[in-house]
């Protein structure tokens, strides 16, 4: 096997295995930025619907007030408002998905389904836990979940305590069969966004092509590179040498003086063989006379 072989062989390896070692990079950052970009869109219509929570808890219920003692009207709470909120937004973006789930709740559309009452169960068995992220499969595609601990507050009491205290025109609305039996602090449900993933990773997953055919160009051309440069700087070199050689061994009298050309290795090689041939030329000169 010729060293041109040889030595390609072992840049082809070397090639290979950055090439592998730059996908799987690329592959595991992309997937990170992906899974961060859609996790930030998700965590800033979490915040959307706490700030809507908020303002209707501060502007809003103050003037539905006077009304809850002979109706009891869902726009004074904040759960429902931000439910309600998330709702209109969906009708332009499907994909995402909220819900205030909520192990034993007033209104029945916030009761947790089994994957949401999980999460609720992990807040409960971990009270320092002020967040969960995770993935899921929905009928839409691969979706990435923030959810939050749902509390519940002091002021919560007055409707969730006993049913026997709650007002009369929440109990004429939902009856008295559920959202009761509420302690204070303690986790009751847990607020969830779902943010669409499918869509970020197939767009990683684009960039992931595109980066890898740049990387491979790139290595090819740097293979072809050093080909050229090793043939012109190390083969050509030594297959000239190993010629002269090879006319000196065969006692060829006309044979040319060795070049110095090249690297300095293959210049310090050619010295050499040009004192071997000057040495040899003397001693069978000497044998002659």
């Amino acid at each position: 096997m010729s060293l041109l072989v040889r030595i390609n062989a072992v840049l082809v390896l070397g090639v290979a295995l950055a090439g592998v070692l730059v996908g799987m990079v690329s592959s595991a950052l992309l997937r990170a930025e992906a899974r961060r970009e859609v996790l930030g869109t998700a965590s800033l219509m979490l915040d959307s619907a706490l700030a809507s929570r908020t303002y209707t808890a501060n502007e809003i219920d103050p003037l539905l007030e006077m009304q809850t003692q002979s109706r009891f009207p869902p726009q004074s709470i904040p759960f429902y408002a931000a439910t309600q909120n998330f709702l209109a937004l969906r009708e332009r973006h499907p994909d995402f998905y909220y819900k205030e789930a909520t192990l034993n709740p007033t209104n029945p559309r916030d009761r947790a389904t089994d994957w949401e009452a999980d999460i609720i169960q992990q807040f409960r068995r971990d009270p320092a836990s002020a967040q969960i992220e995770g993935e899921r499969d929905t009928a839409l595609g691969r979706s990435l979940y923030i959810a939050r601990p749902i509390r519940a507050a002091a002021d919560c009491m007055s409707c969730h305590g006993l049913a026997s205290a709650a007002p009369a025109a929440l109990i004429a609305r939902y009856g008295r069969d559920n959202g009761f039996g509420w302690q204070a602090r303690e986790v009751v449900g847990a607020q969830i966004v779902s943010a669409p993933f499918t869509e970020a990773s197939a767009n990683a997953a684009r960039v992931f092509r595109g980066v890898m055919t740049a990387t491979t160009a790139a290595l090819l051309a740097l293979l072809v590179a050093a080909n050229v440069a090793l043939y012109f700087m190390v083969v050509r070199p030594l297959r000239k040498l190993a010629g002269h050689v090879d006319a000196v061994s065969l006692g060829h009298a006309g044979a040319e003086s060795f070049s110095e050309s090249g690297g300095s290795e293959i210049a310090a090689l050619s010295a050499a063989f040009e004192r071997m041939r000057k040495s040899l030329e003397k001693a069978l000169k000497m044998i002659g006379d």
